[in-house]
């Protein structure tokens, strides 16, 4: 007998014989290799069996040959379905489109929340999104994935300290932590104000206290600048002293650049391949030849298919090829130098407070070793250089 599996995929019959030749025609259909099944007697003269549909040439040849008739009771498997499915094609076509337009529905933007943000700063979120094309009515599998999202948001707009991006079903979660500008603190308990590094002064804003240094001073770290005891010296008066006190400073800085270097960049050249994704077989749909570029990298975003809040099986997933090339640069010794000035510079204005100020600068050292241009510099620097310190009962 065959495998009965199999006979669901090809189709079979199940037959109904009636007459005096009913066991010779099973014979007949025997002998002749043909597959039947589920042989069973029903009646005097009558028997009931299953066989191949593609058979059915072979029963007829049968039945001439033998005193017996035969009627098909019913047929199963997938040629029946299938006449079936378009006997009822309305309802088969009106399902499918049921069941696409969940599944389109599902993969849309259909919200986007913005989570303990300011009214300016939520506006200014939706604007960039709008900008990425993260609107409402999106296809979730076309947008960018909600790392990047993230990344550009923290990017273009300033007052953003952190903010979360989530997916959840059908809408976007954005959960905003803003900078918040310290206010000034001050200070209403006594102090004096002093030298928090050595200096020689240049300017000096006192509001309170009493200046005990000059215009040109040369002072070291914790000499006291501005006193907190004002009045007569047989009866002080206690004020907390404010103001500021700007020195002239000193900073040395090393710094190192080679005169060759080897280094990669994208030159902007890129390609996208677009996928269907079953478990680990991707489906090519677009963007099936691979670019000839000599060489380059490759970003895999991978976003799955939702039907309803069910994840599916099934994901999009794009690989974009970005186009990279090897250069190298060189430095003549005076270009090494001039760009070492130049990173020494930006590397120092960062570790300065705001008001801080290069006022000057003197190349120490210049040397070549290995291939590096090393040097050092001296910078001199304009800065506020007074510090709280309390007035312990006693000084």
């Amino acid at each position: 007998m065959k495998n009965q599996w199999t006979n669901l995929y090809t189709g079979f019959v199940e037959v109904k014989a009636s007459g005096k030749g009913t066991e010779r025609l099973i014979n007949e259909l025997i002998r002749q290799g043909v597959s039947v099944w589920d042989i069973r007697r029903t009646a005097p003269g009558i028997l009931i069996f299953c066989m191949d549909v593609k058979e059915i040439s072979n029963l007829r040849k049968a039945v001439r040959k033998n005193e017996c008739k035969v009627t098909f009771i019913k047929g199963s498997g997938g040629p029946f379905f299938l006449k079936r499915l378009i006997k009822n094609s309305g309802f088969v076509i009106g399902f499918l489109a049921f069941l696409i337009t969940i599944f389109v529905l599902s993969n849309m933007v259909w919200g986007i929340e913005v989570h303990e943000a300011s009214p300016d700063t939520e506006h200014a979120i939706r604007k960039e999104l709008d900008k990425m094309g993260i609107k409402k009515g999106k296809l979730q599998f076309l947008l960018l994935d909600v790392d990047e999202i993230q990344r550009r948001l923290g990017d273009k707009i300033d007052v953003l300290t952190w903010v979360g991006v989530d997916l959840k079903g059908t809408t976007y979660h954005f959960r905003v932590v803003e900078k918040e500008t310290p206010e000034e603190v001050k200070t209403y308990s006594p102090q004096h104000l002093v030298a928090k590094k050595k200096a020689v002064i240049k300017k000096m804003l006192v509001e309170k206290g009493k200046p005990i240094v000059s215009i040109n001073d040369y002072v070291t770290k914790g000499q006291l600048l501005v006193s907190g005891l004002i009045g007569k010296e047989d009866q002080p008066q206690l004020v907390p002293a404010i103001g500021e006190v700007f020195g002239e400073t000193w900073y040395k800085a090393t710094v190192e650049v080679p005169l060759k270097t080897n280094f990669s960049v994208f030159n902007g050249d890129e390609s996208t391949k677009h996928y269907i994704s079953i478990g680990d077989l991707s489906i090519p749909i677009w963007g099936f030849k691979n670019p000839d570029y000599p060489a380059y990298e490759t970003e895999t975003t991978s976003r799955p298919f939702l039907f309803l809040q069910w994840k599916l099986p099934i994901s999009y997933k794009t690989e974009t090829l970005r186009s990279k090339e090897d250069l190298i640069r060189e430095y003549t010794k005076s270009e090494a130098m001039k760009e070492a000035k130049k990173m020494a510079k930006v590397s120092l204005e960062k570790e300065l407070p705001e008001d801080g100020e290069i006022i000057g600068e003197k190349v120490l050292h210049l040397g070549i070793d290995n291939g590096k241009v090393k040097l050092s510099i001296h910078y001199q620097v304009i800065e506020n250089i007074a510090i709280g310190k309390p007035i312990i009962q006693g000084d």
